[in-house]
């Protein structure tokens, strides 16, 4: 789960973490209201959306007279931000954030991962700031330093201060990057984060160190003990047939292709999504019913994929482990009948009672084409879709 900037910010804040101060805005009159009640001379016009590059696409602007508060915000409120992380239909911009200006002498990148290899929260700091920390890596992966922390003890002072100095800050403003280090670490392990970024962390002409951005991805299945976080979220922001599918506890992302699946485990989803590839298809969704799946959990989950428009043709693989092929059979069937779908249908079944959940499929009547193996019902779905795209 995502949340936008002023709202990471608030977290931020919490965790002693110094921030611009700022007011988020739905309005061109509340962006009025709120330059005038940060005073000052300066302020910035944040378009608030759940994507990176908004600078870059227009959704960032400086405005030096309240005037220009005014026509800024006009523009970015209501307009389809394009970013490299939107895509081409770009995110419609609902929510602004008007901040106090800051003089900015250095932009630094500080942020926190989970590192799956040490099992540690990762640190990394970059005196590359203001720029995708990907693009860092890939043309200068020596400026990008790097602490995995000891769980026990926590990010201490002289390790933060350490990294601090090596990505250029100040002594003067030392002291308050190792603040703002170990502020973002609590506030990573305390909210159930997976991802926190500042980016820019600044340095100012005066020499103070300030988070000029924030950024911050939550572990979804931690939500439930979270519920400060989950009144973040902002369902305008959430593809419709995602949000649907958390309802019924279905993972489901839609994709561009026209072959929907429909399979039990991650690991197996993205194998059936690569064989699809491989044999020249495109899958239309990822899509992991869990090991619980019932008859309802199976009719959402084919609800969800006839909604996609490029939808040709929908390949069912389960594994039958936990749960057993005849229980998903006839949720299969059932699900086709009540939807009453018009796309061709491969089911490729394995596992506890795998004959049993056959012979339910080839008696119900339905037009379903078996698959003997992953490969076999790739093949088959994929010119059942018409062939290679």
């Amino acid at each position: 789960m995502k949340i936008h900037e002023y709202q990471g910010k608030e977290i931020l804040r919490e965790f002693g973490v110094p921030t611009p101060r700022g007011v988020a805005c739905f309005s061109v009159d509340e962006a009025i209201a709120a330059a005038q009640k940060l005073g000052g001379k300066v302020w910035v016009v944040k378009a608030q959306i759940h994507a990176g590059g908004r600078g870059k696409g227009g959704g960032v602007k400086v405005a030096k007279s309240r005037d220009e508060v005014k026509l800024y915000a006009s523009q970015i409120l209501g307009m389809h931000l394009i970013t490299h992380q939107t895509g081409p239909e770009g995110q419609v911009v609902r929510r602004l954030l008007i901040e106090e200006g800051a003089q900015i002498a250095k932009e630094l990148y500080v942020g926190m991962v989970v590192d799956r290899v040490s099992q540690r929260v990762a640190l990394l700091a970059s005196s590359e700031g203001g720029m995708e920390i990907e693009e860092v890596a890939k043309h200068h992966p020596e400026k990008i330093h790097t602490v995995r922390i000891d769980p026990v003890a926590g990010l201490d002072a002289t390790e933060a201060s350490r990294v601090a100095r090596a990505i250029g800050v100040p002594d003067a403003a030392n002291g308050e990057a190792v603040q703002i280090l170990q502020g973002l670490y609590r506030a990573f392990v305390e909210k159930d984060a997976m991802l926190a970024e500042i980016n820019p962390l600044v340095i100012t002409a005066d020499n103070h160190a300030i988070a000029l951005d924030a950024k911050f991805n939550f572990d979804s299945n931690a939500l439930y003990r979270r519920p400060e976080i989950v009144a973040m979220r902002d369902l305008d922001e959430e593809d419709p047939a995602e949000i649907e599918a958390s309802k019924f506890d279905l993972a489901y992302i839609q994709l561009d292709g026209n072959i929907g699946c429909l399979v039990n485990g991650a690991g197996l989803a993205m194998a059936t999504m690569d064989i699809i590839k491989l044999y020249g298809g495109s899958p239309a969704n990822f899509l992991d019913v869990g090991g619980g799946a019932n008859k309802e959990k199976v009719t959402e989950a084919f609800k969800l994929m006839l909604k996609n428009p490029n939808l040709k043709a929908i390949l069912v693989n389960i594994f039958g482990g936990i749960m057993k092929c005849d229980v998903i059979a006839e949720g299969v069937v059932a699900a086709a009948r009540e939807v009453s779908l018009k796309v061709p249908l491969v089911v490729r079944l394995e596992g506890t009672n795998v004959e049993l959940g056959k012979k339910i499929l080839a008696e119900s009547g339905l037009p379903i084409i078996s698959g003997n193996d992953m490969a076999d019902a790739a093949q088959k779905v994929v010119a059942a879709a018409g062939g290679q795209k």
